[in-house]
């Protein structure tokens, strides 16, 4: 027996919590390059805690909560789907760009390394590019009858 199907009380507040969960993870990002730009931002510290302790996390969660609703789907969204399978593996890289990529680069900008402070625009467009394709493939379905 399913906890919810599609459009139930139960799948919509797994959804709700997936758009909170994308919106925390990526939200700052879009803003963070311009602060550091006009020098509103410290670039730094704060941005290394951010993103350790929100982005993250959040974009993990993010994939989790996809999960769940497709488990909550039924039959009406599976697995083997071809949307789903690559946004499988698009949220793999976008992890992976946070977790490989992006804190540690932070963290060497942090402490007064300028090449990794001039690597930093270079992961923020990588994980911006990923959600563009996660947003097409959510919101088009390709190979969804």
């Amino acid at each position: 027996m399913l906890f919810a199907a599609v459009d139930d009380t139960g799948y919509r507040v797994v959804l709700l919590l997936h758009i909170l969960a994308v919106i925390v993870a990526f939200g700052p990002l879009f803003f963070m390059p311009m602060l550091a730009r006009t020098g509103q931002g410290d670039g730094g510290s704060s941005t290394l805690a951010f993103l350790q302790r929100f982005s993250t996390p959040a974009v993990v969660l993010a994939g989790f909560f996809g999960m769940a609703m497709l488990g909550m789907s039924g039959k009406v969204y599976k697995f083997d789907q071809t949307w789903v399978s690559i946004a499988l593996l698009v949220w793999v890289i976008q992890v992976a760009l946070f977790i490989f990529g992006m804190l540690p680069t932070q963290r060497k900008a942090t402490a007064g390394d300028a090449v990794a402070a001039k690597r930093l625009p270079m992961f923020t467009g990588l994980i911006h590019l990923t959600l563009l394709v996660m947003l097409y493939l959510m919101i088009w379905k390709p190979g969804y009858p």
